[in-house]
């Protein structure tokens, strides 16, 4: 098996950012919505019906599991030619044997619902393992945060309503978050797709949830925008130009745009319960968010009531992905008595970045073409 390290830098230097093309073939042009999997890669055989975006989920779905990049499965030649992604290989060969028997036993014993995916045979190694490991049945467990359920609220936990007001006071009160209706931040982003090199990065907010993103790569710049309704990604020079965002990517981008206007929030989802755990040994209240949609996990400093941590889930035909969203540094914005969080970590199957913000203004104009789409993916 290869390292945690390998993984991430192999896998999340093709998949970030969903803009490379991991899949079966050479990139086609189409139109800027409703971007089908099936017309823009050749040789889809049974993943059809799939978005653009959700294809490429499934990719970093697949490498999450197995804990293999995108060359060990395409092969080599495809690492210096996009069009080798369509030929075959052993192991794509042998991949779908493996979609075909994970449908027809989640078919036969589970209703058709994805509760049997890859990682649970392979848990993040290329081979299932079929003997007992001593050494994992007698350490210390792997202890995730995330994985976190509440059935019942713990009998000392706060209401949902306790656990939000204290996050806004900590912030500096309900009055003065809504008094910041736009921020403008310059910072260094650094990740798989920079090969670690940091970059800066240009970041635009506005109330109550609107968010674009301008990471200037060696190559031009990488754009991603959430518009209050549509996102998209777009990075001059990649296979893929343009990606519009659906269904689980789209509420992604609106759940990461409306953290950092927290009063909208709690209206993300209906139902909140509220539970205890521990983050690197920090004890938070973990507020579970369910409604239709998968659910949101937020973790607020049990102390200080921050928020130090957003999970979020996009559901696949083949699983469910996660993400989550380390907050830290909170700071004081000149001139509004409210904090935010100066630096995050996103964390994610195909990678991680981490965003460190050095200038922050507030309440100043934004021209709205930061948030416009590409003059070429315009419908």
């Amino acid at each position: 098996m290869k390292n945690a390290s390998h993984y991430r830098m192999t896998a999340g230097v093709v998949l970030l950012f969903l803009s490379v093309a991991l899949a079966c073939g050479q990139a086609q042009p189409v139109a800027p919505k409703t971007q089908m999997a099936d017309a823009v890669y050749k040789d889809i055989r049974l993943l059809k019906g799939l978005t653009v975006d959700q294809f490429l989920d499934t990719m970093g779905f697949f490498s999450a599991s197995t804990n293999m990049n995108c060359i060990d499965c395409h092969g080599l030649p495809a690492a210096g030619d996009q069009k080798h992604y369509a030929d075959d290989t052993k192991l794509k060969t042998k991949a779908r044997m493996m979609i075909v028997m994970m449908q027809a036993i989640n078919r036969q014993n589970f209703g058709g619902k994805s509760v049997v995916t890859c990682y649970t045979c392979h848990r993040g190694g290329e081979d299932p393992k079929s003997t007992p490991s001593l050494a994992v049945q007698y350490s210390e467990p792997l202890y995730d945060p995330d994985e976190i359920e509440i059935t019942t609220p713990a009998d000392e936990a706060p209401s949902p309503d306790q656990l939000f007001d204290k996050y806004m006071q900590a912030l500096g009160g309900a009055q003065r978050v809504a008094s910041v209706t736009s921020i403008v931040a310059k910072g260094d982003y650094v990740g798989f797709d920079t090969e670690t090199e940091k970059r800066t990065v240009d970041v635009y907010l506005k109330a109550p949830g609107v968010r674009a993103t301008v990471v200037h790569y060696r190559a031009g710049d990488g754009v991603t925008v959430y518009d209050g309704s549509a996102a998209w990604i777009s990075q001059p020079g990649k296979p893929i130009p343009f990606i519009e965002l659906t269904g689980g990517q789209l509420e992604g981008a609106k759940i990461d745009a409306t953290a950092f206007f927290p009063a909208g929030l709690r209206k993300l989802r209906s139902t909140w319960k509220i539970g205890m755990t521990t983050i690197a040994d920090r004890e938070v209240w973990a507020a579970v968010g369910t409604g239709p949609e998968p659910p949101i996990k937020l973790f607020f400093d049990k102390g200080t009531g921050l928020l130090v941590r957003l999970a979020r889930y996009i559901q696949l035909p083949i699983g469910r992905i996660p993400t989550h969203i380390d907050f830290d540094d909170y700071r004081e914005v000149a001139g509004t008595g409210v904090k935010m969080p100066f630096k995050w970590v996103a964390t994610w199957v195909d990678g991680e970045s981490t965003t460190t913000l050095s200038d922050v203004q507030a309440n100043v104009p934004i021209d709205a073409a930061k948030f416009a789409r590409p003059a070429a993916a315009k419908p």
